[in-house]
């Protein structure tokens, strides 16, 4: 059965089922772009970890001095890598996010939609996404700061600044109104979606994380660069694996905004009879 633009508020399960429909029905669409984000971000952060090595463990001998020596540089070196890792991510992701909202806003509004339609897309309004990402996130991070109910408030409210940004064309700041609008008064169904999607991911992550483990150990004692090695392989390896749950998330908020948008319609005055 094709997947059409939802002509009603769907429930949650219902919203559920046809995010797997979707993405089960256009995988390749779906999976490339998190397989390309994965394997940057990967490649980038082994290529980190060669060229910018975490010092080796000092012998057990060493003297006090030479301990608090080697945990500085350790940090140090650490804190490189994971904040220039991080900002990869955060970019790749983005646009990965950004193209499966497209996608899939494609198949429901057109009955399809190819790769390089929704990378143009999403380039023309990177800027938005990592503009509105990175508000959401310093706000949802105070708000988890304090007492976590004020972060789980934030993140529900702005669930849907993706959507808003792509299909509506909305700049940072109102992507970030029009999804608190578009969630207002089904906060609860929201968060229940957002729990199971995310349990769900989770799930297969862990799924992951066991295929993965048996050989995820490394040997700091190493060599820098064995040890840079060992660390490229895993985590290029990693990356492949969990883009298979990635699109998950994207698809299923995307069936929410329009869900969302279904009920909008719902509440609206009638047209005025005609003349």
């Amino acid at each position: 059965m094709p997947l059409e633009k939802p002509s009603r508020e769907l429930f949650v399960g219902e919203i559920i089922s046809q995010a797997f429909q979707l993405y089960t029905a256009r995988f390749i669409l779906f999976f490339l772009p998190f397989l390309m984000a994965g394997l940057i971000t990967g490649i980038f952060s082994s290529a980190l970890f060669l060229y910018l090595p975490l010092p080796p463990s000092p012998p057990p001998s060493a003297s006090p001095t030479e301990v608090f020596q080697w945990l500085g540089d350790f940090f140090r070196a650490l804190l490189v890598i994971v904040v220039l890792g991080g900002i990869v991510s955060w970019i790749t992701s983005s646009i990965a996010t950004g193209m499966a909202v497209k996608s899939a806003s494609d198949i429901m509004e057109k009955g399809g939609g190819t790769l390089q339609e929704s990378l143009s897309s999403v380039m023309s309004k990177l800027a938005s996404l990592l503009v509105a990402s990175l508000i959401t996130g310093i706000l949802v991070f105070i708000g988890f700061l304090l007492l976590v109910v004020p972060g789980i408030i934030l993140m529900i409210m702005f669930s849907l600044i993706v959507p808003a940004i792509i299909i509506e064309q909305k700049g940072p700041f109102e992507s970030l109104g029009r999804s608190s609008k578009l969630v207002s008064h089904r906060w609860l169904k929201t968060f229940v979606l957002l729990v199971i999607v995310g349990l769900i991911v989770v799930v297969i992550s862990l799924i992951v994380s066991a295929i993965v483990f048996p050989f995820w150990v490394v040997n700091f004692t190493a060599s820098p660069f064995e040890t840079g090695s060992t660390l490229a392989v895993r985590m290029i390896v990693s990356s492949i694996l969990t883009a298979f749950a990635a699109p998950i998330l994207p698809i299923t908020t995307t069936l929410l905004y329009y869900s969302m948008l279904a009920k909008e319609a719902s509440q609206l005055p009638p047209p005025p009879p005609p003349i």
